[in-house]
């Protein structure tokens, strides 16, 4: 494929409940296909694919009908409710076979949908990757900013790489949307995979704008849990954090043990109750947290052997 030409593209897009938006949604995507189809810079095969993560709303009706109306829609129905990652890599694994590129972004388009121009000109350079990044976050209140950011900074402390205010809009090619199918883990964190896929890689910046219609589907409990879910599933670092922790304290006890037989020979053996109970607590605390950090990742090895499907398609909706 000579990337000069217009190529196939697919937009991307996972929902759970957005008949609010999708309306919305649809018309915008189909203004900015329609813009590109004019300018040649994609071939008529080109589609938006809107997969239904099990929603349980209007939301597959609404697609069905997107569908019947304008051939430049299609669906993809999951069977059931598996989760934004699980939902978005079953959309570029049907994309991958039809197009030349895939970009992927939210349904409720917060992220700039003009920045797929740019992805674009950055694909026809040789990019395979391009990451959209958020050029600033003065829109956000404190809390979120704070809250966000300190998201990227603990995930790469803990060894779950990841570009830094990037979320899962980003413009995959069709060789890397390839390498992507070759992972095979069920504990899926896109953000962190993505970049192991290799390939040229690209940044393109752009402003987040606000949410037009409905809830945001990442609260701050499920982006603590998305957090947990990215570091256990991209890295042995916590691990590894533990058993440093261990070893620290193995050295303080030692020089608690050293203290104690030099309070003995000197004939001060009476020890106070606090630092017994501050010991008690400390150690118990230690080895609850210890288990808990070992039995997430025995967990994950538990349901990384079963082999279940990541998501099975209850129907596609494309042209015939």
């Amino acid at each position: 494929m000579n990337r000069e030409e217009g190529i196939t593209l697919y937009i991307v897009v996972p929902c759970y409940n957005e008949e609010e938006v999708l309306p919305e949604t649809a018309k915008r995507l189909k203004e900015k296909m329609r813009a590109l189809l004019e300018r040649r810079e994609i071939s008529p095969q080109s589609r938006v694919l809107l997969v239904n993560d099990g929603s349980k709303d209007g939301t597959w009706g609404i697609i069905e009908g997107l569908h019947r109306e304008d051939s430049l829609f299609s669906g993809a129905d999951l069977s059931r409710n598996r989760g934004h990652q699980n939902a978005l890599l079953a959309g570029l694994m049907v994309a991958m076979e039809r197009c030349d590129a895939a970009v992927s972004m939210d349904a409720d388009l917060q992220d700039d949908i003009n920045a797929v121009d740019a992805m674009l000109e950055k694909y026809r350079q040789g990019c395979d990757v391009v990451y959209g990044v958020r050029s600033s976050r003065k829109t956000d209140s404190f809390f979120k900013r704070f809250t966000a950011e300190g998201f990227y900074r603990l995930m790469n402390a803990m060894g779950a790489e990841s570009v830094f205010n990037h979320a899962d809009y980003r413009l995959l090619s069709r060789r890397a949307l390839e390498g992507l199918s070759q992972f095979k883990e069920v504990n899926l964190f896109l953000r962190g995979i993505v970049p192991l896929v290799g390939y040229t890689s690209a940044t393109v910046e752009y402003s987040r704008g606000e949410r037009f219609a409905g809830e945001s589907k990442y609260p701050l409990k499920k982006m603590l849990s998305f957090a947990a879910e990215g570091i256990t599933s991209m890295s042995v670092r916590p691990i590894r954090y533990v058993s440093l922790l261990g070893l620290l304290i193995f050295l303080v006890s030692l020089g608690i043990l050293i203290y104690s037989i030099i309070q003995w020979a000197g004939g001060r053996t009476v020890m106070g109750w606090a630092s017994i109970m501050c010991s008690i607590w400390a150690v118990g605390g230690l080895i609850l947290l210890s288990l808990g950090v070992i039995g997430e990742y025995v967990g994950k090895i538990y349901l990384e052997a079963k082999g279940r499907p990541r998501y099975i398609l209850r129907q596609l909706l494309e042209d015939k």
